[in-house]
């Protein structure tokens, strides 16, 4: 045999290699958070503004400025146009549950950044809305698919184990965010 020929156990073991880094696992603030990958995008639509964002925002380890500028402007609060800096933790959670889902449908994005007027305009009429929500920080989205049901997406989030995670069945959405790993919601 010449040196040019591999071994069974050398090909077993350069496709064990290639296995470990093309797996949909990559590392970040929250250690490891199942179905990122090494090249991140985020698919979504505003049916309150019409807007559509398709982006890759995250390659080998390192997060895109524009991109995520194209998010915190996509992410504002529509009814105040303010916009703020939204936690890439929080997209880096939509974005793994959308690739765990296996579907390239975009989320309708129902919310992302609140001002703390348009927080307290909806706590007004709704229990459900939090004094001191992280949506006021930039680190919630409230998200749905129409492929997708909410117990799916919100499997499929809680399975990021990468922060807080609320399944609203009745009104039809998840909510994500990045704060401490809790789950509520029926």
């Amino acid at each position: 045999m010449t040196n040019s020929i591999i071994s069974r156990r050398g090909l077993l073991g350069i496709f064990a290699a290639t296995a470990v880094v093309a797996a949909p696992v990559a590392s970040n603030a929250f250690g490891i958070l199942r179905g990122a990958g090494d090249i991140r995008r985020i698919r979504m639509y505003s049916g309150r503004t019409g807007e559509t964002l398709d982006t890759v925002y995250w390659v080998e380890g390192k997060y895109i400025r524009d991109a995520l500028n194209e998010i915190n402007v996509f992410m504002r609060d529509w009814r105040t146009n303010q916009a703020v800096g939204i936690d890439p933790r929080t997209i880096d959670i939509a974005a793994a549950s959308h690739r765990l889902m296996q579907t390239n449908e975009p989320y309708m994005m129902l919310s992302g950044y609140r001002s703390p007027k348009t927080n307290a305009m909806l706590r007004a009429h709704s229990s459900g809305v939090a004094r001191n929500s992280l949506h006021m920080r930039g680190q919630a989205a409230d998200l749905r698919l129409k492929s997708r049901s909410v117990a799916q997406i919100y499997k499929a989030a809680s399975s990021c184990n990468a922060g807080g995670v609320g399944k609203y069945s009745r009104s039809n959405f998840v909510h994500m965010d990045c704060g401490p790993v809790r789950r509520w919601g029926a």
